[in-house]
């Protein structure tokens, strides 16, 4: 059984650092977007960041993300597993996101961020040329996430 979750990349061509993750939770695959669960840091993180409120909506947040030149989307474009976890997810790859042709397609893209374990090491494993930074997990299953990490590689990709 071959269930595909694939979500659309959110970038333009003014998009300047890729942050994809591993593959959408069971609450962003019911909302059809990325970072569904209300427990997740990552709009949180964004928030604070940039010091203004993330909309509620899909669109609103489609736009947040590209005024602030981020481009988002996952690493794995579909998969046959049944909850979020990703250590069933590594056992359950139908097919990887393209991530090279992306970069191709946005040269303004200039660095990768990799949010979380999973999709860092899937990211080295399939796509061994990019060069990928790995952040801790903005998931509420990562219990040592330390935002500072995060703000600290914003700054230094002038975010």
């Amino acid at each position: 059984m071959n269930t595909q979750y694939r979500f659309n990349p959110v970038v333009n061509n003014k998009s300047k650092v890729l942050i994809l993750g591993s593959f959408p939770s069971v609450k962003s695959r019911e909302i059809k977007f990325y970072y569904g669960n209300k427990q997740n840091r990552f709009w949180k993180l964004l928030e604070e960041y940039f010091g203004e409120k993330v909309p509620e909506n899909t669109e609103g947040k489609r736009a947040f993300l590209l005024t602030h030149c981020i481009a988002l989307w996952d690493i794995v474009a579909s998969s046959t597993i049944k909850g979020s976890s990703d250590n069933e997810l590594i056992k359950n790859i139908d097919k990887v996101n393209d991530i090279s042709n992306l970069l191709k397609i946005h040269p303004s893209i200039q660095a990768v961020i990799c949010n979380g374990k999973a999709s860092y090491s899937l990211t080295t494993k399939f796509f061994p040329n990019i060069s990928a930074i790995y952040l801790p997990s903005t998931s509420p299953a990562n219990v040592s996430f330390k935002k500072e990490l995060w703000f600290e590689t914003f700054k230094k990709l002038s975010l």
